[in-house]
């Protein structure tokens, strides 16, 4: 599976795999029950791939946060995004300690370690994910 052709979609729980593009619509694929859906323009996407966390130094793209949370966890799947939100921050502080508490909010770390645990359950394994270059998508 290519990091660089996942997807979350806004409205829309879980993560879904690009499976081909057309001038009108994306056709994805949900990572959980393969059921399959046109996602047209007027509807907001994200490539997993572009989201980074704000840290007080520079923004760390989503890809690094999955990798130290897959070297914590030992490639299992991390605590559940329903702990409350003290958990969650404790969790996500171990992972990224120099991120931004003031706008990265607990709403977001639930949400990177829900993507992250469905990444995990369909057999992503980040220890061989690598980050594409700038050059690369020339």
């Amino acid at each position: 599976m290519e990091f660089n052709k996942i997807i979350a979609i806004t409205g829309k729980p879980g993560l879904y795999k690009v499976i081909s593009q057309s001038k009108n619509a994306v056709i994805a694929e949900s990572l959980l029950d393969k059921k399959r859906l046109a996602i047209n323009a007027a509807q907001n996407l994200s490539l997993l791939e572009n989201i980074a966390i704000y840290t007080y130094e520079e923004d760390v793209p989503l890809l690094n946060v999955f990798t130290s949370i897959f070297e914590k966890t030992a490639g299992k799947e991390a605590i559940s995004h329903k702990e409350n939100n003290k958990v969650l921050t404790t969790f996500f502080s171990e992972v990224l300690p120099n991120y931004d508490d003031e706008r990265v909010y607990a709403s977001n770390i639930k949400k990177v370690i829900q993507w992250y645990n469905i990444l995990i359950k369909v057999g992503m394994d980040f220890s061989k994910v690598e980050e594409t270059t700038t050059e690369e998508k020339k």
